[in-house]
Order: structure tokens, then C-alpha cells, then sequence
């Protein structure tokens, strides 16, 4: 199983989206644990969205067209179903 997935941190008032084979609660714990990169720059990070997808391919592009957006309304739109 595959997931994308979008993160939110309210210290920072950002959207992280993301993708994984792992599961989303290991996912979520290495975001918040030691690490360098974007999601270093806050400890409060939640999972506010996911989908599960059967293959990686399908969960890249999904990832990559909601990145593409560029668009905090529209991310809030999905998010909110």
C-alpha cells in the first residue's frame, strides 16, 4: 500500500504533502523525530489528509498534482472533502 498524504502545522500555519510505503504513523513519527529538511522546521505536525493508492507510481503523481496546485485554498478544499 502507498500513501499520499498532507501534513499540517499550526506553529507555522503550513501544508506539507508528502508520500510513503510505510505506514502513516511511522511516517508521521520520522517527520517529527531529529532530522533535516522542510518538516524539521516545526515539532507539531498531524495528518489532517491521506489517500491509499495500490501501486508508487499512482501515489507519485497523485502527490505531484496536488503539489503542482501551488494553492493553500485548494489544499483546504480537499482537505475539507
Amino acid at each position: 500500500m502507498f500513501y499520499v498524504y498532507i501534513l499540517y502545522s499550526k506553529s507555522i500555519d503550513t501544508y506539507y504533502v508528502g508520500s510513503s510505503s510505510i505506514s502513516l504513523e511511522d511516517r508521521l513519527r520520522r517527520h517529527l523525530s531529529s532530522h533535516s529538511g522542510f518538516t524539521a522546521r516545526a515539532k507539531d505536525w498531524e495528518i489532517v489528509y491521506f489517500e491509499s493508492y495500490d501501486n508508487k507510481k499512482d501515489a507519485i503523481l497523485r502527490e505531484q498534482e496536488i503539489k503542482k496546485w501551488k494553492s493553500r485554498v485548494r489544499i483546504i478544499k480537499l482537505i475539507s472533502g
